[in-house]
């Protein structure tokens, strides 16, 4: 079936989804939600109405049904091709269908089609999900509901790789015309500390004494215009954990027909949840460590796109996303080791390299790679990140220095499984860490790429900081890891493991590792234990930690453990259909379909056969807006790739179905792609997105053309105002400081006058430069440090060569120079 674009509320025309509700229930580290989609049909004529939204990647979808007039319609999972067929012939025969979809290209996008809404009709659409939670560096526990979805940039027309959010209007956030509500129950075995979001908050309501069970709840008449993020801490994390769930038809007396009821109701098949299963969570305390001795080749690939001309935030004067990214690339490569390798790509349409190939990190390598971040620009166009990561995989391995790739990017690909795959077919010889930028960024290319090659990944929303995230990214990178991890159990005579998850990769601080397993053969009919046993290596040194669990394991109707590990296992198998075989979407089609989680290979489906109206002429279509980015309104130039200058809140504004009026047909493309055609571009902040006019948009690039030049300039400028890090990019790379004028302006004081402060007469001038410049840093920069510990970690190994017994004296003496009081200690004396 053709989806045209629908109307938005520009338009004027009533939008059929009035409102989202989401019931949250967070136990530990796994999030149950229920989230309830209102629909009301307002106009005269029977609607097709359809929701493209985005989700977490990492959301188990199991459950999708309707209320209509009271009576609940539950949906089957069944083959997507034949899903659709099903739709499409009760629609014609006047039913009500519901369908739900996970993109062909992408998992983290969704579909909700809504057939035959007729005049006054109310619908509410139910759709559950579980999912593990992303654990953050400082232990805090992160939710995300997401509202943003980018579109995805695509390489060409005759692709066929249209992900389905690209035929979702777009709306000023004043004019969103659905709310949302959202409550959440947490539950854990420890002590919940706080919870901390981006939204407004209702004061949490502790339920218990000792505080391990909260409810709290967004505030009334929230906009959904920004994804909900919530922060969950508590007393103590790092505990290994085992839990255990009955499988759905364990022949334990009692137990068998109530699960075969369960069964039965929720339309799964038999195998996969036969069994009962195990979730083992591990989240080792490992101590940091000074950076290891051992190199790498170091390889940066940062979007250029047009979209990089975002800020990072709603911030007022925030950052833009391609300025932030060049003063990461000076912090990593001011923080890189000596001897080490590195290189430089920038991607957007097409790719640029700073050198033919991997250069090593010597003081005139370093220079001329900063002189040349100085210059980036988000300046290549589109997304396309699949053929600079084939170049830097061709490049033959530097012997003794394993390839370390950081990927930044904001997500907007179309081909995220051909990326997922080409990673994953690398993985044996390199770990790539991925940076997810904005909101909206995919879940499901940044988590993978990260995920199948042993990296980390991380998101940066709101106020976090790219060059704060990144730099921990680049510890992790130079610090050792816990490997060679292993499980032993220990179970009853009759009982067996055979393990979900694949091989377990490293897992640097602060990683937690989840690892599902299945209980196989005769479950005990007495109460009595298992263990596990987690071996793992760190430093060289063996380890282990022994969990016990009880015996037989509890029944939960939710059958939440093996929805995740049906999840977990599906994640590892579905490339999406370009990239598996016909044998692997098979495989992947039987585990979606036993355990009713819902794959890229099938959908929910749901009719209702007691409406039989037949429809008169085709269904109008509502495809429901969603928020635009509510940070910047890029206006799009006329160019082959779009036929009029249209804002980005119009693109889909076209009417289509029964009224069919005459208005023009606007050519959708993928912003980022529009910005690769023209240079005849710029970006406006504003506080008011209801330009709806092209006179008025007309208007507002003439005003902006004046500026524009000065805004260039500015953007040339060195790393912007920020003073400390000037200061770091006068680093050598040996981790040292130059005695000169631009350092002594930074310091505010005069060169002739540090030059006769320096205890040292005769010493080197570079180890009195560089005791106040890491003095200056402790002084000023203390906000940043964890952006700048790795540098320092340099400059006093550095002085220790260098400097040697001197390094007290010449502190004293620039903690009177500068008038502070920075502890010796800091540099190792």
């Amino acid at each position: 079936m053709e989806h045209h674009c629908g109307l938005i509320t520009d338009s004027k025309e009533p939008v059929p989804l009035k409102s989202i509700s989401v019931n949250l229930s967070i136990n530990d580290f796994v999030a149950a939600v229920a989230a309830t989609l209102n629909y009301e049909n307002e106009e005269n004529i029977p609607l097709e109405a359809v929701f493209v939204f985005p989700m977490d990647e990492d959301s188990a979808v199991y459950s999708f049904e309707a209320l209509v007039d009271g009576k609940k319609i539950v949906a089957e999972l069944q083959d997507k091709m034949k899903a659709h067929r099903k739709y499409e012939d009760a629609l014609s025969q006047g039913h009500q269908a519901y369908l739900l979809e996970e993109d062909d290209y992408s998992r983290d996008v969704f579909s909700c089609n809504v057939g035959n809404l007729q005049p006054g009709a109310k619908v509410a659409i139910t759709l559950r999900y579980v999912q593990e939670l992303l654990l953050e560096r400082d232990g805090a526990l992160r939710y995300v509901l997401p509202a943003i979805l980018n579109p995805r940039y695509q390489l060409t027309e005759q692709s066929g790789k249209s992900c389905l959010n690209i035929q979702s209007p777009i709306v000023p956030l004043k004019d969103l015309p659905y709310t949302l509500s959202m409550i959440a129950t947490i539950t854990s075995q420890h002590r919940i500390e706080r919870v901390q979001s981006n939204c407004s908050l209702s004061t949490v309501q502790y339920l218990t004494d000792d505080k391990t069970s909260a409810q709290v709840s967004l505030t009334e008449g929230h906009k959904f215009d920004r994804d909900v993020e919530l922060l969950i801490y508590y007393s103590e994390v790092h505990s290994p954990s085992v839990a255990v769930e009955m499988g759905m038809l364990n022949k334990k007396p009692g137990i068998i027909n109530t699960a075969r009821r369960v069964l039965r109701l929720i339309n799964v098949q038999h195998g996969f949840m036969e069994a009962p299963c195990a979730m083992v969570s591990f989240y080792p305390d490992i101590p940091e460590v000074e950076a290891s001795k051992v190199c790498g080749e170091f390889v940066f690939l940062v979007d250029r796109s047009g979209s990089m001309k975002y800020p990072m935030s709603t911030k007022k004067n925030s950052q833009l996303r391609i300025e932030a990214a060049k003063e990461t690339l000076l912090l990593l490569l001011k923080s890189l080791p000596m001897g080490c390798y590195f290189n430089i790509y920038g991607f957007g349409s097409s790719y640029e390299k700073f050198f033919p190939e991997s250069v090593k990190y010597t003081q005139e390598t370093m220079e001329d790679a900063v002189e040349r971040v100085k210059d980036l620009q988000a300046d290549l166009g589109g997304t396309e990140i699949l053929t600079p990561l084939c170049n830097i995989y061709k490049a033959p391995s530097i012997p003794g220095h394993p390839l370390q790739l950081f990927v930044f990017t904001d997500g907007e690909v179309s081909d995220t499984f051909s990326v997922i795959r080409q990673v994953q077919l690398n993985s044996k010889k390199h770990r790539c860490f991925s940076f997810g930028i904005g909101q909206g960024a995919s879940t499901s290319l940044i988590k993978n790429i990260a995920q199948v090659s042993g990296g980390t990944a991380e998101f940066i929303t709101g106020k976090d900081r790219m060059q704060t995230k990144a730099l921990g990214s680049l510890k992790f990178a130079l610090q050792c890891a816990v490997d060679n991890i292993s499980l032993s159990w220990d179970l009853p005579p009759g009982l067996s493991i055979k393990m979900v998850s694949p091989e377990h990769p490293a897992i640097f601080r602060g990683q937690r590792l989840i690892i599902y397993a299945q209980l196989t053969g005769l479950m005990p009919q007495v109460e009595s234990t298992g263990t596990v046993c987690i071996k793992h290596t760190l430093q060289g040194k063996s380890l282990e930690n022994r969990v016990t669990f009880s015996l037989p394991p509890k029944a939960n109707a939710n059958f939440t453990i093996h929805r995740l590990a049906a999840k977990s296992l599906i994640q590892t198998k579905d490339m999406g259909f370009d990239e598996n075989s016909k044998e692997e979407r098979e495989d992947v089609m039987n585990i979606s379909l036993q355990s009713g989680v819902l794959s890229s290979f099938t959908a929910f489906i749901a009719i209702n056969k007691e409406l039989n109206k037949p429809v008169q002429g085709p269904l109008a279509h509502r495809v429901i807006p969603r928020p635009v980015m509510d940070v910047t309104m890029p206006w799009i130039p006329q160019s082959t790739a779009c036929s009029s200058p249209v804002p980005r809140d119009l693109l889909c504004a076209s009417a289509c179905g029964a009224s069919q009026r005459a208005m023009p047909k606007i050519k959708l493309c993928a912003y980022d792609a529009c910005m690769e055609e023209s240079d005849d571009f710029s970006i406006i902040e504003s506080e008011d997105f209801g330009m709806t006019d092209v006179a008025t948009i007309e208007e507002k690039k003439k005003a902006d053309s004046s500026t524009k030049k000065s805004n260039l300039q500015s953007e040339q400028k060195a790393f912007g105002e920020n003073v400390v890090v000037q200061l770091i990019s006068l680093q050598k790379a040996n981790g040292s400081w130059k005695l000169d004028e631009d350092l002594t302006k930074i310091l505010g004081s005069k060169l002739k006058d540090i030059k006769a402060a320096n205890p040292a007469k005769h010493g080197d001038l570079s180890a009195w430069a560089t005791v106040l410049a890491v003095v200056w840093l402790h002084s000023n920069g203390k906000d940043l440090k964890c952006e700048w510990e790795l540098l320092e970690r340099k400059a006093v190994a550095w002085l220790h060569d260098h400097a040697g017994s001197s390094i007290p004296m010449l502190v004293q003496a620039a903690n009177s120079l500068l008038k502070s009081s920075v502890n010796p200690a800091v540099f190792g004396v």
